[in-house]
């Protein structure tokens, strides 16, 4: 099954408990009035959220769209592969309305698994370009991330740099730096080279990278960053949102180690830049099918997704929204053009081709 064997051990927290067993209480409506209410009229003002996002600007969101709504926002965070399988054995008892999570191949994941149904909203259509959003609507993208090349500032200039193939050359030989093939982002990254260059082309990419390790993969995005700062690597492939958080970090170390890293957005004259997305999407069985399609709106308009991409430094799927300064540095960038859904498909021939290379 697809990333249940790449997943961290489920950790749960829940808000519902009190929330969920209090449905309907303080409801003054008599029963003939509630026969002839309006539908939306009838639900709680509640929405019930299983997320695999840990981000605090996410629950700020939501404690945004309660004082602006009166709905409240319960939530039970766990690890998406479990959140996928407690959905499917809850069925139609689930108390849950959205499922949230990061990458294009876990949303087609939870897509195929039937437990999504498709968003109506010409409000949402109009926040969220069609292509950050699934085909049949049934998740829709909160934001983006690219995975670029990060490299050391006073070792390596803008202009060595060029395409994620450029790393496997032989000029970059015991200078690359790279998390371990058992990472998700890295499997959706070589997904989509299989999906745009072939399964051969996207091989030898992948051998090539391990030819050129500095040291064997070991710890997060983070911890690439802070090798190259260290003289361990000169380059290192990166989630953009990692350098934003490290850049803004109340952590001293990473702060001065965000200084010394440069951003280079890779396969601009080719593909474009790999991006990955997160999504949320309504759950098939919502009990409030309403309050939740508004917090998707909430969550895509223009104020909640500059507030994200200004506290996690992610890219806005709403192209109103405006980014943050330390984003705009960046400059402007072609991305990637795929079916989302290609990560799932290819993923696992990504972890085969990954062990066949001896990228461990």
């Amino acid at each position: 099954m697809y990333i249940k064997k790449l997943l961290k051990p489920f950790i749960a927290t829940t808000a519902l408990t009190l929330a969920l067993a209090g449905c309907g209480a303080g409801n003054n409506t008599t029963e003939g009035e509630k026969e002839s209410a309006p539908k939306e009229k009838q639900e709680e003002k509640v929405v019930n959220v299983y997320t695999a996002r840990h981000y605090e600007a996410d629950e700020q969101v939501y404690k945004d769209f309660t004082e602006e709504t009166g709905i409240k926002v319960n939530v039970v965070k766990g690890e998406a592969e479990e959140l996928i399988e407690r959905l499917k054995r809850e069925g139609e008892s689930t108390q849950a309305d959205l499922f949230i999570t990061v990458d294009g191949g876990v949303l087609a994941h939870a897509k195929e698994n039937d437990i999504l149904q498709p968003v109506e909203s010409d409000v949402i259509n109009e926040n969220v370009p069609a292509n950050l959003r699934d085909k049949e609507n049934k998740w829709i993208g909160m934001s983006t991330r690219a995975r670029v090349i990060v490299y050391a500032k006073d070792r390596v200039t803008p202009d060595q740099l060029s395409t994620y193939e450029d790393l496997a050359t032989d000029k970059w030989q015991g200078k690359v730096l790279a998390r371990s093939s058992t990472n998700l982002y890295n499997q959706s990254l070589l997904a989509s080279f299989i999906e745009l260059n072939g399964e051969q082309a996207a091989e030898e990419w992948a051998a090539g990278i391990a030819k050129n390790f500095a040291r064997q993969p070991d710890g997060g995005d983070r911890d690439q960053a802070k090798a190259i700062a260290a003289g361990t690597g000169d380059v290192a492939i990166m989630n953009t949102y990692y350098v934003g958080l490290m850049a803004n970090s109340a952590d001293a170390e990473e702060a001065k180690v965000a200084e010394q890293i440069g951003v280079f957005f890779p396969n601009q004259e080719t593909n474009g830049t790999h991006i990955n997305v997160s999504g949320i999407g309504l759950t098939k069985h919502s009990k409030h099918p309403n309050n939740a399609t508004q917090l998707i709106e909430y969550m895509t308009g223009k104020e909640a997704q500059e507030y994200l991409s200004a506290n996690n430094y992610e890219f806005p799927v709403n192209p109103e929204a405006e980014k943050p300064e330390l984003l705009q540095s960046w400059g402007e960038f072609k991305a990637q053009e795929l079916n989302f859904d290609t990560l799932a498909e290819h993923n696992q021939k990504a972890i085969e081709v990954f062990n066949k290379v001896g990228w461990k």
